[in-house]
């Protein structure tokens, strides 16, 4: 038996080949080749299982495995025992998404020439992979790295090694010109299209009772999005592209508003000489001052607007007629232009199926609220008909308190309206207002080109920016923050902004979660194996799923011997 290779020429003038398994046998006389097997395009064969059918046939034979070092055969059949095993499936495709992304490369050349006895980039790669795999403490993550996972190129660290690279990283990162290094170098590998850049702001607090004190605080009371107002904060900030990818990250003082991160961010982009961007932002920014900032030096935006805000013209946007254009079955728009701003557009986005939700649970609230007023009611005419007396002054206590808690009421007291009288009645006219608005939310944009269902499609992937921010909380471990310095603390958010990065691409070219990936490649260990003849590394064999992983991000499969160290 041996392999053989056949060709076919294409009407384009390209050649392709083939691979069968072949043996010759005699037919009359004439020997002729016979195909066995055929094993496919030659420019699709899958070589690694040649390779282990070859060490199979050895193995079989009793002749050493000729894809591994001489010295690993020696060693088969020795008694070997297992002297260990940790995992490393999950850091090995981390470390060649880290390489093939080019994020060591940048890593280097920012940080500088730098001597140290452990290398600076290896503990940076180290920490970003504890994010993603395993979050803890630099003091665990240390631990880890050491002891429970193999990380290419990194025996051990300590936690002094890891703060020193965390402080290191801050001071290149000055500008932001580690993440515009990473950025440009991920972009020209993945063809990032950055016409539509995506920005967010979210908060994460602090575990302590107080804030910091002075001018230059940073952990500071202000506006919780995670609802705990009673802790310290700070503000973050996450630019990413519209499949995604995070661009560039932020860190205010806990105190900061929304309103007024946004020329901060809109200068430091443009620094990065990005070309021609359509910066989309929700309506907790979308000031008058800061569209306007937005349009200098020939920028855009889409920004969402505030409905009930009462602003001309929103109101003259929202009350012109015309007709819907359908984008999808739950998504319909309509463009409207206004005399009063000559050079924005206005596009009015309507999702039947949200606005069939909103009236349901609308008409429930109403019909909830019209039971507890005539209970109320009831309770005032039987407070009427009683004597006079202690019995009647309790009753009267009792219903007048119903009506103040159910005016207070979250969720029911936005239906209400208090008469002169201080009777409460259903306010008819905020219902019929409110009727209007189903299902529907408004945008603004200064670019004359998009078109209305390019700004609504490009406005609803601001929800990459939103599931980015719940990813480094939650698979990321953003918090619980053990750091009190303002560089420790920007350092952290950087390693999560950099973890972020590496699983966005995973995702994307798997089309997998992050957790399914991570479930998968951390089955696969590197075991340990001594005998009398020294000890070496196997890494175990990959199953399927796991080979189509790491085969979709572009990652060389682990070799199947990483170390040895014969005696």
């Amino acid at each position: 038996m041996y392999l053989r290779t056949t060709q076919r020429r294409n009407k384009d003038g390209s050649t392709v080949r083939y691979v069968q398994l072949a043996h010759n046998r005699r037919v009359d006389g004439v020997t002729q080749a016979e195909v066995l097997v055929p094993l496919g395009r030659e420019d699709a064969l899958d070589r690694d299982g040649l390779v282990r059918l070859v060490a199979s046939i050895n193995r079989y034979l009793g002749l050493p495995d000729t894809d591994a070092p001489a010295e690993v055969a020696v060693l088969v059949g020795d008694g070997l025992t297992v002297a260990g095993s940790r995992p490393m499936g999950t850091a090995h495709l981390l470390d060649g998404l880290w390489r093939q992304l080019g994020v060591d490369s940048a890593l280097r050349r920012v940080l500088g020439a730098r001597r140290f006895t452990t290398d600076v980039e290896r503990v940076l790669f180290a920490l970003v992979a504890n994010r993603a795999i395993d979050p803890a403490s630099k003091l665990a993550a240390a631990e880890w790295a050491s002891y429970d996972v193999v990380i290419p190129g990194l025996a051990g660290m300590d936690e002094d090694q890891a703060y020193r690279a965390m402080d290191l990283l801050v001071e290149a990162d000055a500008q932001a010109k580690v993440q515009e290094a990473v950025f440009f170098a991920v972009a020209d590998l993945l063809n990032l299209e950055v016409d539509l850049l995506l920005f967010d702001t979210s908060s994460t607090f602090f575990q302590r009772d107080t804030e910091d004190i002075g001018d230059d605080a940073f952990r500071r009371y202000g506006h919780s999005k995670d609802h705990r107002p009673d802790l310290p904060q700070i503000v973050i900030g996450l630019a990413v592209t519209k499949e995604g990818i995070p661009v560039r990250c932020w860190c205010w003082p806990g105190n900061t508003n929304d309103q007024a991160v946004l020329p901060e961010v809109r200068d430091g982009m443009r620094d990065w000489r990005l070309g021609r961007v359509v910066t989309i932002v929700d309506r907790g920014m979308s000031s008058e001052a800061n569209l306007d900032y937005l349009t200098r030096a020939g920028g855009h935006y889409i920004a969402g607007e505030r409905m009930r805000s009462g602003a001309p013209l929103v109101e003259q946007a929202l009350s012109r007629q015309g007709r819907y254009a359908t984008v999808r079955d739950n998504l319909r728009v309509k463009e409207v232009r206004l005399d009063g701003a000559p050079g924005r557009r206005w596009i009015i986005c309507h999702n039947p199926d949200e606005a069939e939700r909103e009236k349901a649970t609308r008409d429930a609230a109403l019909q909830r609220l019209a039971a507890e007023l005539d209970r109320i009611t009831a309770m005032r005419e039987r407070a009427t008909r009683t004597a006079k007396g202690k019995r009647r002054t309790a009753e009267k206590a009792a219903h007048v308190k119903a009506e103040c808690a159910l005016r207070d009421h979250p969720a029911l007291g936005r239906w209400l309206r208090q008469q002169p009288s201080g009777r409460l009645v259903i306010d008819r006219t905020k219902v019929a207002a409110e009727q209007r608005l189903d299902g529907k939310y408004l945008l603004s944009t200064s670019d004359p080109d998009l078109s209305a269902e390019d700004i609504a499609l490009g406005y609803k992937n601001l929800l990459e920016a939103e599931r980015g921010f719940r990813d480094m909380k939650s698979t990321l471990a953003l918090r619980p923050v053990f750091h009190r310095l303002e560089p420790r603390i920007r350092a952290h958010v950087l390693l999560c902004w950099l973890a972020l990065l590496l699983t966005r691409v995973a995702e994307r070219r798997t089309g997998r979660t992050w957790h399914r990936i991570a479930t998968e490649l951390n089955r696969v260990h590197a075991v340990t194996l001594t005998g009398s003849a020294g000890s070496v590394v196997h890494t175990t064999p990959l199953t399927t799923t796991q080979a189509g992983i790491v085969a979709a991000c572009q990652v060389p499969a682990p070799a199947v011997v990483t170390a040895l160290d014969p005696t």
